[in-house]
């Protein structure tokens, strides 16, 4: 009986090698679900957001900052907040889904306007008088790339409620909402929280 009975054990048992891969398994989906859900980072590919982001740059992204969604879809648990003004977005293309980092520069009920890359918001301008390449968006200091113009202009435009205007803080060299229109708040899914690494000087933590 005894023996029947430790026969029956060992063939129930798991194999070692299938307990380790469970888990490894388990591990792996618990980052990816985390890097999704609560932060991720982003390569930048291009000089569009320069001088505030440089091409090859590094950035640490807050997955947080404006909710917390099921992983792999746009299905928000968590309401912690409508992106601001001036602030760096992580989102999609509207155009062909391209993973992109604009500036938010213009929400819902804002009255728009863009003249030779210098912006106006309800008849106001964010411009610096004083040195024509720094924007304020509230306290926020943005220096601007005018050195290959300002790109196309805005007429004056009054942004729906739930969208955004974005554009790159290159105004002469972006490809942004000037070209494929204005994007769903709701597809703002990440804040850019800081650079965390620049080609030439390394690592380091540069908030945005």
């Amino acid at each position: 009986m005894t023996q029947r009975s430790t026969a029956g054990d060992e063939s129930r048992k798991v194999p070692i090698w299938r307990g380790e891969w469970a888990s490894f398994a388990m591990m792996i989906l618990l980052l990816t679900v985390a890097r999704t859900s609560l932060a991720n980072h982003y390569q930048v590919p291009s000089g569009s957001m320069e001088p505030t982001l440089m091409p090859g740059d590094r950035v640490s992204v807050n997955m947080l900052a404006y909710g917390l969604r099921v992983p792999f879809t746009d299905i928000e648990l968590i309401d912690r907040g409508e992106p601001q003004r001036g602030d760096v977005v992580v989102f999609k293309s509207p155009a062909d889904g391209t993973r992109l980092i604009k500036r938010l520069v213009a929400v819902g009920g804002d009255t728009v306007a863009l003249v030779d890359g210098h912006l106006w918001i309800d008849g106001q301008p964010l411009q610096d008088v004083a040195t024509g390449g720094i924007e304020h968006f509230g306290a926020r200091e943005v220096h601007l790339n005018l050195r290959d113009g300002g790109g196309p202009d805005i007429a004056s435009i009054t942004i729906p409620a739930g969208m955004g205007l974005v554009l790159g803080d290159h105004r002469g060299n972006s490809a942004d909402g000037r070209y494929f229109g204005l994007v769903p708040m709701q597809s703002l899914y990440g804040k850019a929280a800081a650079v965390y690494y620049r080609s030439g000087e390394g690592f380091g933590w540069t908030r945005l």
